[in-house]
């Protein structure tokens, strides 16, 4: 109880730093952070195609979800004779989707909790040299973060495109019966990888407003004044 007395004692509310780029950026990470990955976790989504039957045509789907572990995914092919073909999809892309997703919600509680420092300790933040040298150090980190997860993932989604197009899917049935019928949404998965790079210049652009708050920007102590004193 003691301990949460001290931090409420010290929190004291100014909006004034979201009006200044250090703030206001940070507030902007943290929206497109929740973009990023909200836009991704929890994505499901299908591919149908026709099977052309001499006596009836039937449709597939073929359902697929984050985090794209493809094979995880069966769905059935009649074979026009009353039997079903059980066929999986190709491919297993959780990686670059989950490291992307990762990325964001760390991203997003790092953002959280730098605004709560920004906006009710800021005394705390800026008394001595350690919080804004800690705050670019980890910045500057996210920034890498979100390029090398934004990139994976972009490449990632290009291929869970071609995995479960169905002009690839009717490749697996029997006699060329197969025509595509309806093809997947991506646009969630697409607005997903603009969201990432733009994080990536978000916190790439913070890291030189932090840096200014950071003993490597100020300049150095001016020499102390020495007119006055006198000479023998």
């Amino acid at each position: 109880m003691e301990i949460v007395q001290k931090v409420m004692s010290g929190f004291s509310l100014d909006l004034g730093p979201v009006k200044e780029p250090l703030g206001f950026i940070r507030l902007l990470e943290w929206v497109f952070s929740i973009c990023a990955f909200a836009t991704t976790g929890g994505f499901v989504g299908s591919s149908v195609f026709t099977v052309v039957c001499p006596s009836k045509p039937e449709e597939v789907t073929a359902h697929f979800a984050y985090p794209f572990r493809l094979p995880n995914q069966p769905y059935y092919i009649p074979d026009c004779n009353g039997s079903m073909n059980h066929t999986f999809l190709q491919g297993d892309y959780s990686s670059s989707a989950e490291f992307f997703v990762c990325v964001g919600v760390f991203g997003f509680l790092y953002c959280t909790f730098t605004l709560i420092l920004y906006l009710g300790y800021q005394q705390v933040y800026r008394e001595s040299n350690r919080g804004p040298t800690i705050d670019f150090i980890v910045t500057g980190i996210f920034a890498f973060l979100w390029l090398v997860s934004s990139s994976a993932w972009a490449k990632g989604l290009t291929d869970v495109k071609n995995a479960t197009n169905p002009d690839t899917l009717i490749l697996a049935c029997p006699q060329g019966l197969c025509k595509p019928k309806s093809y997947p949404a991506m646009g969630r998965l697409n607005a997903s990888v603009l969201f990432g790079f733009l994080n990536l210049i978000l916190w790439a652009g913070n890291c030189w407003f932090i840096y200014k708050e950071t003993p490597f920007h100020k300049p150095a102590s001016p020499p102390p004044n020495t007119e006055g004193v006198s000479t023998s």
